[in-house]
């Protein structure tokens, strides 16, 4: 069964004063799918995000959202989504629960309907022992459960998140990433934009990295990881006399060049084999070596190796 698409971009493109800064980006995102956005500041991604919900027009191109054409049915489209900014537009003065029940009114819940909805999105945030604080109280991982309760008042079906962690120490980050794990197994789709590519990482199924407004690269991390990335093999040469020998062997077999710290060399390789062959070799030339790490490459490997010095 083909998986069901949530969100078609196609040759999307946005023009401030004759300058391109989303330049012919098309991608799809799959129905219960975290799909992450990365790039540089400037790259494109929250002008994209914001044409995704209605809030810019796009200068060309199309975008559906589970087959709404935002062009001719932007309210249907809306009542499909929720969103969570850096920041809501939350009053800071009155309680949790007071603004859950205003935008749960606005939202078109009845007055009761929209107090049993505050409830449950308190219990579901653990916001209960907080709920009529004023939001000015509130620590930076209150405010951001706040922001992402809000935007679930409607139980949408995809759940737009840009930089959702963003200030939030490391144990509250956590938290963040747990409840949106939490989500996706109650079947939400997720688009998420974000500067932290260990978040990406750990919660996108697949990545989008944009660069200059233009989709460089789409897959899953650990595809992406294995195009893009290299792994980086250290070890210490015990004598000596050895360590000529042994920068040779390894440039030749890993098809890198080296580095030498005193006695440690520092390597990059693509495939596991390079390595395996390298370290064979060393052994079948009495080489001892000790101290040996292989390090995978990361999302920040694949990032700067897909922007860096791009134009």
């Amino acid at each position: 069964m083909q998986d069901e698409i949530a969100i078609k971009v196609d040759h999307l493109t946005k023009i401030f004063d004759k300058q391109k800064v989303v330049d012919d980006v098309s991608f799809r995102v799959k129905k219960g799918e975290v799909f992450g956005l990365l790039g540089p500041n400037g790259a494109g991604k929250t002008t994209i995000l914001r044409m995704l919900t209605t809030l810019l027009k796009p200068s060309e191109g199309n975008i559906a959202i589970f087959d709404y054409d935002i062009k001719k049915e932007s309210k249907q489209a809306r009542s499909t989504f929720g969103v969570t900014g850096q920041y809501a537009s939350v009053d800071e003065d009155i309680s949790a629960r007071e603004n859950l029940m205003i935008f749960s009114r606005l939202n078109g819940l009845s007055k009761d309907v929209a107090r049993v909805r505050a409830e449950e999105l308190l219990k579901e945030f653990s916001l209960e022992a907080s709920a009529d604080k004023s939001i000015k109280d509130f620590s930076g991982g209150m405010r951001r459960r706040l922001d992402l309760a809000i935007s679930l008042i409607t139980r949408p079906e995809i759940i737009f998140l840009d930089e959702p962690t963003t200030g939030l120490d490391p144990r509250t980050r956590l938290q963040m990433w747990e409840t949106i794990r939490g989500l996706v197994k109650d079947g939400s789709t997720i688009f998420l934009t974000t500067q932290y590519l260990e978040e990406a990482d750990n919660l996108a199924d697949r990545v989008a990295v944009i660069d200059h407004g233009k989709l460089i690269k789409i897959g899953t991390p650990d595809k992406l990881k294995h195009e893009n990335g290299e792994s980086t093999m250290s070890l210490k040469i015990m004598d000596k006399s050895d360590i000529g020998r042994s920068v040779e062997i390894l440039k030749k077999n890993l098809n890198s060049e080296p580095t030498l710290i005193d006695s440690t060399i520092i390597t990059k390789f693509k495939e596991t084999k390079q390595a395996i062959d390298g370290l064979s070799e060393l052994k079948n030339a009495n080489i001892s070596i000790s101290n040996l790490t292989i390090k995978e490459p990361s999302l920040d490997d694949v990032f700067m190796a897909l922007t860096v010095g791009k134009n």
